[in-house]
């Protein structure tokens, strides 16, 4: 079953991409410029796979293109390259609203003692099965690859996180040697953010990072790849460890004048 899925992927990954799909994530997917052309083949590659197995579906009205799944799934992919990669095996269905939309949860106001809330979101990552996106906020994150936002690529590190069954912060990790010093950095950077959160200070990490170590991981990934040299620069530990996980230096190809600090 393994060997059949395997050559079965690699043989979409061969196939050529549509001409036209490359246009698109050319215009919305700012990222792919800053990639080397064999980075630039293997996410073609990884896209081709992505959208043979994942579902979409356009909720709200939304009427699905390919310029929508096209730009989801190059985002998606830009986590997956250098890597081996099962492509998420968790997610099975990609729900995108035309902006944003409204989230059902509980709030625990005492021990046993919840209340329902509405709250808007502009993603939602499930450890199992589907993944919710605003294609408005889509569109807008990846247009500005210097803010640090990226909700498909905060929804997704979520989902590399949930690979193991638990979203704790810590993906699994390709060398045991590796976990100690994660555990470590990140999380003395996380108590660092919520400290910083608490007093009001400037951060680089998006402060929604100090929610818990899941939101921090989440948060990390997308600073890691928008914001490279100012967290290498104020994080470098960090900016290391999230190196050694992606395979990537983003910082390396950061364009000349970026701000480091």
């Amino acid at each position: 079953m393994f060997g059949f899925k395997k050559r079965r992927r690699e043989k979409i990954r061969k196939s050529s991409i549509a001409p036209e799909w490359v246009e698109k994530i050319k215009k919305n997917v700012p990222i792919y410029s800053r990639l080397s052309q064999s980075d630039k083949e293997e996410l073609q590659g990884h896209v081709l796979v992505f959208l043979a197995e994942k579902n979409f579906e356009g909720c709200g009205g939304l009427e699905l293109t390919d310029e929508i799944k096209v730009t989801i799934a190059a985002q998606a992919c830009i986590l997956l390259l250098h890597r081996k990669t099962d492509y998420y095996p968790g997610l099975y269905s990609i729900l995108v609203y035309p902006g944003a939309f409204l989230a059902r949860g509980y709030v625990q106001l005492t021990p046993g003692f919840h209340v329902a809330t509405e709250q808007i979101h502009l993603g939602e990552s499930w450890k199992h099965g589907s993944l919710i996106l605003s294609w408005d906020d889509v569109l807008a994150n990846a247009s500005d690859i210097h803010d640090g936002h990226n909700v498909v690529l905060h929804e997704f590190a979520h989902q590399l996180d949930s690979e193991d069954g638990a979203s704790n912060g810590a993906p699994p990790l390709p060398r045991r040697s590796m976990y100690v010093a994660w555990a470590r950095i990140l999380g003395r950077d996380f108590l660092r953010l919520r400290r910083e959160a608490e007093q009001g200070l400037p951060t680089v990490l998006d402060q929604y990072g100090a929610t818990n170590p899941a939101e921090f991981f989440a948060v990390a990934t997308e600073c890691f790849f928008e914001k490279p040299l100012q967290l290498q620069a104020k994080h470098p530990e960090l900016y290391e460890n999230l190196k050694l996980y992606f395979q990537q230096d983003p910082a390396r190809f950061a364009p000349e004048g970026e701000e480091a600090g």
